[in-house]
């Protein structure tokens, strides 16, 4: 029987990359794969087909040569041979197929491993985050340890070049008719065992301690910001570097202040006589008291702005701006003379007095005439 185009056993345009042919392999031999369709041979027959495309297409050369001469090429010879079972084949699918064998084929044991990265949640008071602080953490993590300096042995001469893999880390497993690499099972993709394990560590070469770090916080955080402190993670294993420290920060709400950005908004009550008249009151900053001039005349929730009294903002020299707005006050629980100085007022207003009102009950005449 004729053999399938390949980009069409895979699914793929003759145009596709590298990484969309490794995800359209992944895809048709996840789905074909024996361990998945015990005993049907046809299943095992299209995972072969893909297997070929796939070693052939991912092959520079030998997808240049199928390009311009089709399955033709397989006999020509210069090392195209259509599917094999060597070593290439094995790194290839190893790579794709790690997870689904129960371990990658990385070779972990020759390479030191970088250290977790951490998380430290840290509520700050919204004084602190308008004007910067520092604190004093105590973070728990994993460090190297201190007696057998991370070997996880008794000595030097304790540990020893694993039998089961010769040191690589590594072993082949067969499976049906191929073979994987995948870590080795007796060392844990290491490559060395140990005979006489470190007492304090127990041969995990690190041991859980609480660090004090002080971090320094910038004005001008919100909620959601992060700082990074680089290296102050979980220490690596095997002499890998450390990982990070992140510090995500969550501002406490202000009981007078609201925050948008760099910029403060608050309501400050005035009394009907205060905004009628004009007046000079105290409104609240960041800082203290500060003196605030009501013009006469002034309409309830008039936003008045005082510059720079808002928060700093993070590597800039400027802060934002605090925005008082005017809620003028209805005078309750009346004594008999107020409410006839009210009403008296009222007798004594004309349409001067009150253009808003005016002009809205105007608007509604014309809205229904």
């Amino acid at each position: 029987m004729a053999k399938r185009d390949y980009y069409e056993v895979l699914g793929v345009d003759r145009s596709a990359s590298s990484e969309e042919l490794k995800k359209a392999y992944r895809k048709v031999a996840m789905k074909y794969h024996p361990d998945r369709n015990p005993g049907d041979e046809e299943a095992e027959e299209k995972f072969k087909e893909a297997s070929e495309a796939f070693e052939v297409l991912s092959d520079q050369g030998k997808r240049q040569r199928y390009d311009q001469f089709g399955h033709s090429a397989e006999g020509l010879g210069d090392g195209f041979s259509g599917f094999s079972q060597g070593a290439g084949f094995g790194d290839i699918f190893g790579d794709i197929f790690g997870e689904f064998f129960g371990g990658g084929g990385d070779r972990r044991g020759q390479r030191g491993e970088r250290g977790s990265d951490l998380q430290y949640n840290l509520e700050i008071k919204f004084e602190d985050a308008a004007f910067g602080t520092s604190r004093e953490l105590d973070i728990p993590r994993m460090e190297t340890c201190n007696t057998c300096g991370g070997l996880g042995a008794r000595s030097q001469s304790d540990i020893e070049t694993c039998n089961n893999c010769g040191g690589t880390g590594q072993q082949r497993i067969q499976q049906g008719f191929f073979s994987v690499a995948t870590t080795c099972a007796a060392c844990s993709g290491r490559g060395q065992t140990i005979r006489n394990v470190c007492n304090t560590c127990h041969g995990r070469t690190r041991v859980k301690k609480t660090r004090k770090i002080r971090v320094n916080i910038p004005a001008g955080v919100d909620t959601g910001s992060r700082i990074k402190l680089s290296g102050e993670g979980e220490h690596g294993s095997n002499g890998g570097p450390n990982g990070d420290l992140y510090i995500v920060l969550r501002v406490e709400d202000h009981p007078v202040f609201e925050r948008e950005g760099a910029d403060l908004f608050c309501e400050v009550p005035i009394s009907f006589t205060q905004a009628a008249l004009g007046s000079e009151i105290e409104v609240p900053t960041l800082e203290g008291k500060a003196r605030l001039k009501i013009p006469a005349g002034t309409q309830s929730h008039k936003i008045f702005r005082l510059r720079n009294k808002g928060v700093s903002q993070i590597r800039r020299p400027e802060r934002g701006d605090l925005h008082v707005r005017a809620v003028i006050e209805t005078p309750t629980n009346l004594t008999s003379k107020q409410k006839e100085l009210l009403a008296e007022f009222e007798e004594c207003c004309h349409e001067t007095s009150h253009p808003l009102r005016d002009k809205f009950f105007d608007s509604i005449k014309n809205l229904f005439s």
